[in-house]
């Protein structure tokens, strides 16, 4: 398989282009920053240079003509303010989501956040971050042209994996290594029957290829 990873340098990113490259697929992490170019190259793959705050549509179609799956694991970070959890969280998803669509990429895999609700309340900037990723979770569902899968997390540690997860549509809050949920997205990459499912994501005592199966199968 071919995939592209938006905000192919996080962490998470990394630990999952690590694993899809070790085991025979072709990996595409789109970063802003050339200087993240070695570290993708490190885990085995091609860095492409775009800034999804400022590209077009048309500019990220290009990229990913001819994969067979897009993920967008891209985030404004803990760091920033409330304007970029509007252009990154939200805006980049929704263009992201918008352009694998118009490149024909049906299998579509985004990292969200537990309890992401276009709705939710509060000014804090935590507050912002629920209500952006929850818009554009919202606009994900809506497009008939990808078939999505939605992978909301708990809180996100990092702490060595345990390949042992609670994966289910309403899991109640808990932690997470950030290598326990990429071993999860990469078969969720593969796992098509996921399609049109939202799932919360936290430790647990089911191994990761069970889990994803018990779902699919759901």
């Amino acid at each position: 398989m071919r995939i592209v990873i938006a905000g192919g340098h996080g962490q998470i990113a990394l630990l999952l282009e690590r694993l899809l490259s070790a085991r025979g697929d072709e990996v595409a992490g789109i970063i802003r920053d050339r200087s993240q170019g070695d570290d993708l190259r490190e885990a085995g793959a091609e860095p492409v240079l775009l800034d999804l705050e400022s590209a077009s549509v048309e500019e990220v179609a290009a990229h990913l003509q001819g994969a067979d799956a897009a993920v967008f694991a891209a985030g404004a970070g803990p760091g920033s303010g409330t304007a970029r959890k509007d252009t990154v969280d939200k805006g980049a998803a929704i263009l992201f989501a918008d352009a694998a669509a118009r490149a024909g990429v049906r299998r579509f895999v985004v990292v969200s956040a537990m309890a992401a609700d276009p709705d939710h309340p509060g000014d804090e900037v935590f507050d912002v971050y629920l209500r952006a990723k929850g818009a554009a979770d919202a606009y994900v569902r809506r497009l008939d042209a990808l078939d999505w899968t939605i992978l909301r997390p708990g809180r996100l540690t990092d702490e060595p994996g345990t390949g042992l997860v609670r994966l289910e549509a309403h899991t109640g809050r808990g932690s997470i290594p950030r290598a326990d949920v990429a071993a999860v997205l990469a078969d969720l990459i593969e796992t098509s029957a996921t399609a049109g499912l939202t799932l919360d994501l936290v430790s647990g005592s089911t191994p990761v290829s069970v889990a994803v199966k018990s779902v699919a199968g759901n």
